[in-house]
């Protein structure tokens, strides 16, 4: 039996029906690699099962203190039923990539059972009309709640469920799990009763821990080495409300070396940089469209692991945050990218100067009774409605595999994330890496985006402009498989940039106008 810790924790006080709290993949293979040439969904099934001890994952459920006095706890499930947690499904016809989105938004918007282990794999077939995706493929949209997993422990899982070989052959390692009894009840309140009472004393530890970080930080910001105003400037807007229970996902992929080649644009800037300023242009080119762009940069909480080493394989959250201003206010791409590389330096300092580990740390010593009633208020009241969040979007960067890897025998042929929603944050982003291409996935509300076509299309040309700003070719292979026409590319200006012009706009409104339609 293992207790949570702090932040995790918070994610099982988050969950609410209209924003249940697991993050997750929508993942697609191909089973002409598989041994008999294809895959049937008992061997999904067999294939998980040899590797189940491998992920401490998979077979752990939760345990709550009564009336949440207390942090849970977690134990071997003694129910543990494998085909309750993998699920199939096929798509009727034609099987193209909007089915496939729609089909994965309706399974990652339904709440994880916390009574059994919280994760859910869901295996979709029918995926016979994608241009790029070889015929007879088949998708899993997975989800796993995030007190169990961040980013980087949900690559952990992955490395679980996946060869680097097509072999099938179970692993050698024994399997010597055993069920764990449900722990009394009374037992765990007087535990949790005991705790709460020394919580204060741990309090007191961690805010000694923290105070050179907060002397760094303070001085940083007289000296001028960084600021504060990200943090408080983050303007309202449409995905800063009560999110409803209904999801809407879609993405974009691009070539790896494409986006490393622009960093060129900005002396020193990364490739989470270019990946942010992406991620502005499109909400610049969205909420242009909707007569609904804020006059001041959007900002993004952009999660930092601070995992180590000897924490690769074990559960929950090891993770800090920064704030990373997005420029949606500025048109030009280069000029955005620019401003994108200067915020995020002074970000990286402001967190570096706290130490992102001793905020991580903070989290662990969170009275649990309070945690939950404030986040059960918080959405009863709907204040997210009233309230201005620091931050208007997630984006969140996890690397994935360099090499091609596979599941029961079938490639994995490309991936993208999925992301949970909390009330004031009605957009998330996923950026994952894998082989030689990058995804930006997404997540939203569906009533703050009924148009997640739009949007991603969105995505594309404002790859296209900084691609263009920087001289480079856009090859006819990065084709999105569900884009619509190509638009005339907008009229350049002297210095190679893409000009915004209201002539610019126009179009994005016509095309906003038929997706509603």
């Amino acid at each position: 039996m293992e207790q949570l810790q702090g932040m995790d924790a918070s994610f099982v006080a988050f969950e609410q029906r209209n924003a249940p709290m697991h993050i997750g993949s929508l993942l697609i293979y191909d089973p002409s690699t598989a041994p008999n040439g294809f895959v049937r969904f008992k061997d999904i099934l067999r294939f998980f099962e040899d590797r189940m001890h491998l992920s401490k994952t998979m077979r752990q459920r939760l345990v709550k203190v009564p009336l949440n006095i207390d942090y849970p706890y977690w134990i071997e499930d003694p129910d543990f039923d494998l085909e309750y947690h993998v699920r199939h499904v096929a798509l009727p016809k034609p099987g193209d990539w909007r089915q496939l989105c729609i089909q994965a938004a309706r399974i990652f918007s339904r709440p994880l059972d916390l009574n059994r282990p919280p994760w859910e794999f869901t295996v979709v077939e029918g995926l016979d009309n994608i241009p790029g995706v070889p015929k007879g493929s088949f998708a899993m949209v997975t989800k796993v709640h995030h007190a169990a997993i961040d980013g980087m422990s949900g690559i952990d899982l992955m490395e679980a469920i996946h060869t680097l070989t097509p072999d099938t052959t179970p692993p050698p390692t024994p399997d010597t799990w055993k069920p764990d009894r449900i722990p009394n009840p009374v037992g765990l309140f007087a535990k949790g009763y005991a705790r709460a009472w020394l919580n204060p004393i741990r309090q007191v530890g961690v805010a000694a821990r923290a105070t050179p970080g907060v002397f760094r930080a303070a001085t940083g910001l007289i000296k001028g080495e960084f600021d504060l105003g990200a943090a408080i400037r983050a303007p309202k807007t449409r995905f800063n409300v009560k999110v409803s229970p209904h999801r809407v996902v879609e993405g974009r992929s691009f070539p790896l070396k494409n986006i490393k080649a622009l960093r060129d644009l900005s002396e020193g800037a990364k490739v989470n940089d270019v990946f942010l300023t992406i991620i502005g242009g499109a909400l610049n080119k969205y909420l242009t469209a909707k007569n609904d762009l804020p006059t001041t940069t959007m900002t993004a909480m952009a999660p930092i692991s601070v995992r180590s080493e000897d924490e690769k394989n074990s559960m929950g959250n090891q993770v800090s945050a920064m704030i990373a201003p997005l420029g949606s206010h500025i048109s030009d791409p280069v000029e955005r990218l620019q401003y994108v590389h200067e915020e995020t330096r002074k970000s990286k300092a402001m967190t570096n100067a706290l130490g992102a580990r001793q905020m991580t740390e903070a989290s662990k010593v969170s009275p649990a009774l309070f945690m939950a009633l404030g986040a059960r208020l918080y959405t009863q009241l709907g204040l997210a409605n009233y309230t201005r969040s620091p931050i208007n979007t997630v984006v969140t960067n996890v690397p994935g595999p360099p090499v091609p890897i596979y599941s029961s025998g079938a490639r994995l042929v490309s991936m993208g994330g999925l992301l949970c929603l909390l009330d004031g944050v009605a957009l998330g982003h996923v950026v994952q890496s894998y082989v030689d291409e990058a995804t930006v996935g997404f997540t939203a509300c569906r009533e703050a985006m009924p148009d997640p076509e739009f949007y991603a299309q969105c995505l594309q040309e404002s790859y296209e402009e900084l691609m263009a700003a920087a001289g480079l070719e856009v090859e006819a292979a990065e084709q999105p498989v569900n884009a619509p026409a190509r638009r005339k590319p907008a009229p350049k200006s002297k210095t190679g940039a893409t000009k915004t012009t209201s002539k610019r706009q126009s179009p994005a409104k016509r095309k906003t106008a038929r997706v509603k339609a």
